[in-house]
């Protein structure tokens, strides 16, 4: 299972949750340049990190590059062979013959960006050296798995997260309507905003399309989840399930992780009698998504239409503070990200198991005096019934709110 790691702090949460590798990006030359990313200090602190918990690091360098940033990416790529993470993942050509010369010690993987939809693409990037491929999202299952029967490469393939309206990636509605280069990491999302239809000879007067009260969302995908399809995934041959989400919480990411975690190893411990829990469903629908679809693995028109409402936010959990680790006594350190208060019920999202329902019993400020209640990003110690990991996510339904 690869895991979005958008910053120090969600590499963190992605090794707490059970990811076996992360996908990450420097502060430049990503598909992520809002995600927070990483300095080269940063960088090579985080792949220790990871190394030290066994999880692999894979770094991005999959934007489609102009000719005044090729030598930065040339040493971008001359960095990341001192740095030495288990792989760099690259969508354009030229980038992929600067990482030969410059990194030559970092195995290559080339990014769904790059649109393999064949299994000609797949057997090319095989013989320029590259050892995985992350298959283009236009694909079905049965045609993954006849690549990945044809090919010494390893497969991966998105199991969760957000879609848009594109081709495999690419996409020129940013750069039109906001001068903001997706390709090049700078997407404003220009397929989740409203639109409507007017006709030339009666301007000012809008007609709608599928519209409720909230607006038309005529470019607005579906998001991918793929969490009851786990052993069809397996069998088709996908040697890695990657979850979207770079941009994402920490609420969001550990959920996704939690849960994919529990079902590949449900799968692994028994592929026979593999069921869905359909507490993971649960989770995954408490936090932020469009609805949930199975892409086109299927070939199913219906699960490819379009979005017509707009974005769900994490409605029904809270997400009000992150572990610190124990505390004196039975109490555990807490980092406020939300207003709660003493007597709150709330839910704990612990590294594995069900989730653990709780009550604040007494809350101490940092200055060590009893309060009622905690602002967001205070720093408390919290007695609950139970005590918490370091990373472990704190919540609270919205009804308490």
């Amino acid at each position: 299972m690869l895991a979005p790691a958008g910053n120090a702090e969600k590499l963190e949460i992605a090794i707490h949750y059970g990811a076996d590798a992360v996908y990450l990006g420097g502060k430049d030359f990503s598909l992520r340049n809002f995600s927070g990313n990483f300095q080269p200090d940063e960088m090579k602190n985080g792949v220790q990190l990871a190394h030290d918990h066994g999880v692999k690091v894979y770094v991005t360098c999959n934007i489609f590059p102009r000719n005044h940033e090729l030598e930065g990416i040339s040493d971008f790529l001359a960095s990341l062979n001192q740095i030495k993470p288990d792989g760099v993942i690259i969508a354009d050509p030229g980038v992929f013959l600067l990482a030969r010369e410059k990194a030559p010690d970092i195995p290559i993987h080339i990014s769904v960006q790059a649109n393999n939809t064949s299994l000609q693409s797949a057997l090319f990037w095989e013989k320029m050296g590259a050892v995985r491929i992350n298959t283009a999202r236009e694909l079905s299952l049965e045609e993954i798995s006849h690549i990945a029967s044809c090919t010494r490469m390893e497969i991966e393939s998105f199991a969760h997260g957000a879609m848009c309206v594109s081709y495999s990636g690419r996409c020129l509605l940013s750069s039109f309507l906001s001068g903001r280069d997706a390709n090049r990491g700078a997407c404003s999302q220009p397929c989740r905003w409203k639109y409507a239809v007017m006709e030339e000879q009666r301007p000012g007067q809008y007609l709608p399309v599928d519209e409720d009260a909230r607006g038309t969302y005529i470019f607005n995908s579906k998001d991918l989840c793929m969490i009851d399809h786990i052993p069809e995934m397996i069998h088709a041959g996908i040697d890695c399930l990657k979850i979207e989400g770079r941009m994402k919480g920490i609420n969001y990411l550990a959920s996704a992780v939690r849960v994919y975690r529990a079902a590949i190893d449900r799968y692994y411990d028994d592929p026979k009698g593999w069921a869905a829990d359909p507490r993971w469903k649960d989770e995954l629908s408490g936090i932020s998504n469009r609805d949930y679809c199975a892409g086109f693995y299927f070939g199913d028109p219906e699960q490819t239409s379009l979005n017509r409402k707009q974005s769900k936010s994490e409605t029904d959990r809270i997400f009000i503070g992150k572990a610190l680790g124990p505390g004196p006594g039975d109490m555990t350190r807490v980092e406020a990200r939300n207003k709660f208060f003493v007597n709150d019920t709330v839910e704990a999202l612990t590294r594995k198991g069900p989730l653990r329902h709780d009550i604040v019993k007494k809350i101490i400020t940092e200055n060590g005096e009893e309060a009622d209640c905690v602002q967001p990003s205070s720093h408390v110690t919290i007695l609950f019934e139970n005590r918490y990991e370091k990373n472990d996510i704190i919540r609270k339904k919205i009804s308490q709110q």
